[in-house]
């Protein structure tokens, strides 16, 4: 059991012992699975108030097994024994008790959470009530006067009433600790069960908006009942609207708003026919590319292949612009005159999983460029595919010296050129049709989806249909839309099996 659920209880049950709600604090402090010695003695308290005494006893004794040294557990079992006559034994919690008080005149348990100071004339009083009803008046007459000489408050009144009941040889009524003094959790365990705010409350410290004291995320949502009113001048129609189409700004000073996005109308005067708004700070996307325009209306499996939560073609693919260096670079005349590719070296950055250069002879045949690229990926030469971009063509062309370029000096400007390279393994018993060169990314949304990054050499194994295609790319097979690839007949057609 957490120790913060056994404070709860444990505070729940003093507070209806304190409303006399006996039956409520036993109810809650049966909840409690792991007691403490202070714990069972407030269940004992209850017992006592209630009127069970078996329970009672049977309470305290797990009080005692618990803490076999408290004092006060063994003072109240000894009056509890007197109420089920249960002499003998009551008799023997009162030496204990006396015990344990150590020759202290009295025990202040404040400290432990009750509120209750227990003296050692008590126990020797509850002793001596023992032997009233044993009918052994001597000895309980003996006991009372040394309980006479003991210190202690409220002694005098009550040991003299003792006195002559026993002369009087009437039976004396064992002590207590008072009804609803039981031990309490500390105050400040019970104040950590409140919650805390150790942040506390949100604050505006600016705002677009005049007055704004809203404290969530957007201020143009609901707060209290109704909607925030920015506060405007009097005899302006101001009031909410939702934009029925998108509007894009065309200068400083207009707002960039989205069809359907509702926007706070400030006054709509102007001479321009533009209205001054509020929008709550939606725009639209920027700086992704449009998926392709051919859009396959159906996949081509059955319709048990999982579904797709967007397009069924494009719901995996994350699109990528072509890089814009290259041949649309130019650079300034003197700079261009200390570039590398005069001294004789060209600088090839090549991409692949990672990217990385290389500084290399202008004149490197492509078997050449192959060999050194193979050798810092650590990869066989021949499953080595490289592909370069050539002037106004977006696809990536396969560096494969069968376009009369012997070397880096017809794809190298101004001493760089780039290089895409893929790994390709190869692929044995399928003929392949012709290939490819990737436009975008690809994601696989299911098993049989194929995979591939842009500028990938895609081999085309088969045609599904006119919107899919089979092919391959790295050791793997699978079908892919056909508008994610580009397809140069002029020198890509050619090509043949493996």
């Amino acid at each position: 059991m957490l120790y913060i659920e056994l404070i709860k209880l444990w505070d729940e049950a003093v507070r209806a012992i304190d409303s006399r709600d006996w039956l409520g604090a036993l109810t809650k402090l049966n909840q409690i699975t792991e007691h403490n010695c202070r714990t069972m003695f407030v269940v004992a308290s209850t017992h006592i108030a209630l009127g069970q005494v078996d329970s009672a006893i049977k309470a305290l004794d797990q009080v005692i097994a618990k803490d076999s040294c408290l004092a006060v557990g063994f003072f109240q079992r000894s009056a509890v024994h007197m109420m089920a006559n249960r002499l003998e034994e009551a008799l023997a919690d009162c030496i204990w008790a006396q015990k344990f008080m150590r020759e202290n005149p009295v025990i202040d348990y404040k400290q432990l959470g009750l509120r209750y100071k227990m003296y050692s004339w008590q126990v020797l009083y509850n002793a001596a009530a023992v032997h009233s009803r044993l009918q052994q008046w001597d000895k309980a007459r003996e006991i009372l006067t040394a309980a006479s000489q003991e210190r202690g408050a409220g002694r005098s009144n009550l040991i003299d009433i003792a006195l002559e009941a026993i002369s009087r040889r009437e039976v004396l009524e064992p002590l207590l600790v008072p009804e609803g003094e039981v031990f309490r959790p500390r105050k400040q365990e019970v104040d950590q069960l409140k919650p805390r705010d150790f942040l506390g409350e949100a604050k505006v410290i600016t705002s677009l908006i005049p007055n704004d004291d809203f404290r969530g995320f957007d201020p143009l949502r609901p707060q209290k009942p109704g909607y925030y009113e920015p506060k405007v001048e009097d005899g302006q129609d101001s009031r909410y609207l939702i934009m029925k189409s998108a509007y894009v700004a065309k200068g400083a000073g207009e707002l960039t708003v989205p069809a359907g996005a509702e926007v706070f109308l400030y006054s709509d005067d102007d001479k321009d026919g533009l209205a001054v708004v509020i929008s709550d700070g939606k725009e639209l996307a920027n700086g992704i590319p449009h998926p392709p325009a051919l859009k396959p209306p159906n996949r081509p499996q059955a319709p048990s292949q999982r579904s797709l939560e967007r397009h069924p073609s494009y719901a995996g693919a994350t699109h990528t612009t072509p890089p814009t260096t290259g041949n649309s670079t130019r650079v300034p005349t003197q700079q261009a005159q200390t570039s590398p590719q005069e001294s004789g070296s060209v600088i090839v950055k090549v991409h692949y999983t990672y990217t990385m250069a290389l500084r290399v002879p202008l004149e490197t045949s492509f078997r050449d460029l192959q060999d050194k690229i193979a050798e810092k990926l650590g990869q066989p030469a021949m499953n080595v595919r490289l592909r370069h971009r050539r002037n106004g063509n977006r696809a990536l062309t396969p560096l494969n010296g069968d376009e009369r370029l012997d070397s880096l000096e017809g794809v190298a400007e101004y001493g760089r050129a780039q290089i895409w390279c893929q790994n390709e393994e190869p692929l044995a018993n399928r003929a392949i049709l012709y290939q490819m060169v990737a436009l975008y990314d690809y994601n696989a949304q299911g098993p049989e989806d194929l995979e591939f990054s842009e500028g990938d050499t895609i081999d085309i194994l088969s045609e599904v249909n006119d919107e899919w295609l089979e092919g391959h790319v790295a050791g793997n097979i699978g079908i892919f839309p056909r508008s994610f690839a580009h397809r140069d007949t002029d020198s890509i057609s050619g090509a043949s099996t493996d």
